[in-house]
């Protein structure tokens, strides 16, 4: 894409360096990439190309052959196998259901090399010298996997010729867990009022077989009963390829249970349950979490803010180009410091499944330990909504034809219209603005009007921490990635004015995978000279791109403006700590240590909300 010559007189004023460094900011612009050149590992599978090569003297095993006889969701498996000619591209794949083959498949225009098809890529897989380096030599490897209950069995497949040219070797026996249609993996959400928490889980059990519900109740008291909803999906709800073809696997039923009238910071404690119609029994294990305090309510409040975490499999599978490296450490070092969080917000790009549906589940059991225990808020990003024909903002398919549905159906937030991922809520002395960057949010809009209403309802006495939150960057970000302006084009002319007129503390933003942090900030201007510690009138907002929460890595370009305070290539997220009304905290951690390498803290009091600033006046008269 060509700069316009506007665009280029443009920056170069702004940011007074000369021509051709702006041209090597360009060259530079084309490799890094706004989200990065990864692509899902599964992808990478040609499994429309597979042929049946079973060969007498291969084989694979699994053990053991069923699982959670203890009552555990995951557990570890033991595959062996034995080749006649091995070669080092040879792989393992993880099926499930177990039988993969079929003699028909959903038209997907990708046409099939011979019957039984294999319509269904695997959920996992791993190359068959991935732990025995003398595997080509032996033609014998013994191989670690660890699977999730996600309803369904599950087989190994034994694979020559690549993740190209797949040719099968050989089957193994079935694994299955004790119960696959178990209520699992619950995911807490804020509700639509102050004191109302939302559990969200996957099971087995249509409505038609058993009746969802949450008990619950205070640590130590009589426990009552909620019932649930119940929602699904088929292939049809996907938009395009992969999701409707061979990423395609069944949702299962996703729950959802509304809390309510719950006491402000108070401990609940609670479990998921299914009452079959012979009147027995299905319990998850128990769970508990801390209800939200009251608006406004003085107390030591706690947020944890980070975008394009994605998953990864702790048994090392679907390594492709090392696609999420920093998934795990992020998800860890959250859980090491739970204790210490009271909400987290993942602002989109949630899995990078891609439209390979089986990802979800593999996503809610890593969170699991965060989701069940405090409110795990999501935004839309690009790999969650975006498909070309459906009403996305942007025209590609980088969600893989999910089109929003996994995302709106798999969490719940407290939207008006899921479909329409913008939504409001409240957290002690904390308002949270979120968009839905995949939507139009240009001024004249309807996602405009919802972000003017909800900056003007914070009532800033009570709830003194204003936070903006969406996906894209449409603030400031110096990773330049497509225009030669910094952010999303139109960004910050349709928004900045909404930032400075109702006085937004910090505006986060994630897509660029890295961290950067700019000075408070009108029309490309520092209005603060601090930079780490800020005090008075709020008279510019504080832009954060959080990106790094687990996948591959962006690159910063040559130019580092002088609004950029502090810029880090690295994984990483953000926890803000408000000890009152008038003293907050805002730390960078990077998820390698959990350490603190970037923070400053804001002092203020209520006058300086309402002091007057530029384009942040209220009317006045002489009257």
């Amino acid at each position: 894409m060509l700069w316009s010559f506007y665009t280029m007189e443009r920056l170069v004023s702004f940011l007074r360096v000369p021509l051709v460094l702006l041209l090597l900011v360009r060259c530079v612009a084309i490799h890094v990439g706004g989200h990065g050149v990864g692509e899902q590992p599964l992808s990478k599978i040609a499994i429309h190309r597979a042929l049946y090569a079973l060969h007498d003297n291969a084989s694979i095993k699994g053990e053991p052959v069923l699982l959670g006889i203890k009552g555990e969701d995951s557990q570890w498996i033991t595959v062996k196998i034995e080749s006649p000619g091995p070669s080092e591209d040879d792989w393992v794949a993880v099926f499930s259901p177990a039988k993969f083959n079929s003699s028909t498949c959903p038209s997907d225009d990708e046409p099939r090399q011979q019957t039984p098809y294999i319509c269904s890529a695997p959920i996992k897989y791993k190359f068959a010298n991935d732990s025995t380096a003398d595997y080509t030599e032996t033609g014998k490897a013994s191989l670690k996997f660890r699977l999730i209950n996600q309803r369904s069995d599950f087989s190994f497949a034994l694979f020559s010729g690549g993740l190209s040219n797949p040719k099968l070797l050989a089957v193994s026996n079935t694994i299955a867990f004790v119960n696959p249609k178990a209520p699992l993996y619950p995911r807490l959400s804020q509700g639509k009022s102050w004191n109302e928490m939302t559990v969200t889980w996957t099971s087995g059990y249509n409505v038609i077989e058993a009746v969802p519900f949450v008990e619950w109740g205070l640590n130590g008291e009589p426990q009552s009963q909620s019932p649930a909803g119940t929602l699904t999906f088929s292939r049809n709800s996907m938009c395009a390829p992969p999701a409707r073809t061979v990423g395609w696997r069944d949702p299962g039923f996703i729950h959802t249970s509304f809390l309510k009238e719950l006491w402000p910071n108070s401990l609940y404690t609670y479990k998921l349950g299914h009452r079959l119609f012979n009147g027995s029994y299905i319990w998850s294990k128990s769970y508990y979490f801390k209800s939200s305090p009251y608006p406004g309510q003085d107390s030591l409040q706690r947020v944890v803010i980070f975008g394009d975490m994605g998953k990864a499999e702790r048994d090392g599978s679907n390594e492709y180009s090392n696609y999420q490296p920093g998934s795990i450490n992020t998800t860890d070092q959250l859980i090491k410091d739970l204790d210490n969080i009271d909400i987290v917000f993942h602002i989109g790009d949630i899995t990078y499944a891609n439209g390979y549906i089986s990802q979800w589940d593999q996503f809610t059991s890593q969170v699991e330990h965060i989701a069940s225990t405090v409110p795990y808020m999501i935004a839309s990003g690009n790999h969650e909504r975006d498909v070309p024909g459906t009403g996305s903002f942007y025209d590609s398919n980088d969600s893989g034809g999910e089109c929003g549905v996994l995302a709106e159906t798999m969490f719940y937030v407290p939207a008006e219209n899921r479909a329409k991922f913008w939504y409001s809520t409240d957290y002690g002395m904390f308002h949270f603005c979120i968009a839905d960057s995949e939507h139009d949010w240009r001024e004249g809009t309807e996602q405009y009007r919802f972000i003017e209403n909800c900056l003007a309802s914070a009532d800033r006495q009570k709830q003194p921490w204003l936070i903006f939150a969406a996906h894209r960057v449409l603030g400031y970000s110096s990773t330049q990635w497509q225009d030669g302006s910094f952010g999303e084009p139109m960004g910050r002319e349709s928004l900045q004015k909404l930032w400075q007129k109702y006085k937004v503390d910090i505006a986060f933003f994630g897509h660029i995978h890295n961290y950067e942090r700019t000075c408070p900030i009108y029309q490309n201007q520092c209005v603060n000279k601090e930079r780490s510690h800020y005090s008075g009138t709020v008279n510019g907002t504080i832009h954060i791109v959080v990106g790094g929460g687990g996948s591959h890595l962006s690159e910063f370009g040559p130019v580092q403006p002088n609004w950029s305070v502090y810029r880090d290539p690295d994984f990483g997220f953000v926890k803000l700590t408000a000890f009152n009304h008038s003293s907050l905290l805002f730390e960078y951690k990077k998820s390698s240590d959990g350490k603190v390498y970037d923070s400053f803290t804001i002092s203020r009091d209520y006058r300086d909300v309402l002091a007057c600033v530029h384009d942040g006046c209220e009317p006045t008269t002489l009257a």
